[in-house]
This record gives structure tokens, C-alpha cells and sequence, in this order.
């Protein structure tokens, strides 16, 4: 028998309020985010930081939908039928909330996301609300399947910052982790 236990604890001692891992859609969004709305009225969380928190994870969760690298697709309706593998979860750390989503990326998209997210990184808050702007004037990136603009919403939330990574996966995918904290 399966025993999840061990999961649990760990999640508990390093205080994840929430997760989740398995294919994503985006009626699962609508779902996990009554849940989680009902979760941070519970907690009290000020206006501000309950909104940050919300967008954080919308932003998160359509990156895994639109990004992930694993995939199951419908043949017959490509279009109905994608759904995307990834993780999820909210916590919190040093006494700051975070929100932290994986999922696999192609290779060939590393040094770009690597090069665009050290890019915001870098940039004050005001230089990130002129960096959005900017993206929201331009034609929407080839690679995009939004507006293109998701990662510097997400740093423009997290006011004390993000961190990412990439670990080696499978031979032409990576594992990508993006955490962000509020």
C-alpha cells in the first residue's frame, strides 16, 4: 500500500499550506481558486498581499497549462483536450508567503527563460512596471501563447523577490522551478 505520510510531514515541517502535482487545466484554475481564496480569508492576510498572492498563483499555474513540456493531448480535439503536467505549491518560509510552481521545459528554451528571468530580476519596481508596459506595446512573442508579460507580473507581486532554477531531467528537457515571495 501507497503511504503518503511521509509527504505529509514533510509538507507540514516545512510549512506547505498547499500543493499540488499532476496535468493542470484550466478548469482545475477555477476550482484550486475558490479553494484558495476560502484559504487566504481564512488567514487574515492583508488586501494587498491576498492579491499579490492570488495573481502569483494564476500566473504560475498558466505558465505550467501553456508551457509544460509533458503533456496529454487529444488527438481527435487538440484544441479541448491539452492537459499539462507541473507542481504547485504555497507555503510559507522566513516568515514571507511563497508560491512555487515546476514543470518541464524543452532544452532549446533554457538560456532564453534564464536570460529573461536574471532580466527582471535586475529590475526596480518601477523599471518592472516600465519593462510591462513596453511588453504590453510589442507583438506578442513568438514563443508566447499569452501576452508575454506573466514572469514580470509575477516579479511586480513579489515583493521580496523570486528565485529560479533548472535542473537536468531527461535528455532534451529540464526541470524548471520558479518561486516567488510575497
Amino acid at each position: 500500500m501507497l503511504s503518503l505520510k511521509g509527504l505529509h510531514d514533510d509538507m507540514l515541517q516545512n510549512d506547505i499550506t498547499f500543493c499540488f502535482t499532476g496535468f493542470m487545466s484550466e478548469e482545475m484554475i477555477l476550482g484550486v481558486g475558490k479553494t484558495l481564496r476560502h484559504k487566504i480569508e481564512l488567514e487574515e492576510l492583508d488586501k494587498r498581499a491576498s492579491r499579490d498572492l492570488f495573481s502569483i498563483f494564476i500566473e504560475m499555474t498558466q505558465n505550467v497549462i501553456r508551457y509544460s513540456a509533458k503533456n496529454q493531448i487529444d488527438n481527435k480535439d487538440p484544441v479541448e483536450i491539452d492537459l499539462r503536467y507541473g507542481a504547485l505549491s504555497i507555503g510559507e518560509k522566513d516568515n514571507r508567503k511563497f508560491v512555487a510552481c515546476g514543470n518541464l521545459v524543452h532544452d532549446e528554451h533554457v538560456e532564453r527563460l534564464r536570460n529573461s528571468l536574471s532580466y527582471i530580476q535586475s529590475l526596480s519596481q518601477q523599471e518592472l512596471k516600465q519593462h510591462f508596459k513596453e511588453c504590453l506595446k510589442k507583438d506578442v512573442p513568438e514563443t508566447s501563447k499569452g501576452a508575454g508579460v506573466g514572469f514580470i507580473e509575477i516579479a511586480r507581486r513579489a515583493k521580496h523577490g523570486f528565485e529560479f532554477h533548472f535542473e537536468e531531467a531527461t535528455n532534451d528537457n529540464h526541470f524548471f522551478t520558479l518561486t516567488a515571495y510575497i
